[in-house]
């Protein structure tokens, strides 16, 4: 099964951190904020974006835009082109 975004959509893919403090505690996801950045896992079908966001794209895109979800044990974020902020080279 895979997920493939509509329209204007692009489905973005977090890599998990274990985040450590220099004294070695690790810090809960739930105290963390979420990353704003990650690797493009699929684009939707809209033409234009397709020519513009292409998968392995890294953006980076708006700290409240898009729907978190998980599947298959890896997080996901789908997100709609305006908020893309920028593709990261």
């Amino acid at each position: 099964m895979k997920i493939k975004p509509m329209d204007d959509r692009v489905l973005v893919e977090f890599e998990k951190e274990e985040e450590k403090t220099p004294s070695g505690i690790i810090i809960p996801d739930t105290a963390k904020e979420k990353p704003r950045m990650g690797v493009v896992a699929a684009v939707g079908t809209d033409e234009d974006l397709q020519e513009k966001i292409k998968v392995g794209n890294k953006v980076l895109f708006a700290k409240y835009g898009g729907e978190d979800i998980e599947f298959d044990g890896k997080e996901y974020k789908i997100i709609q082109r305006s908020d893309i902020l920028a593709v990261i080279e």
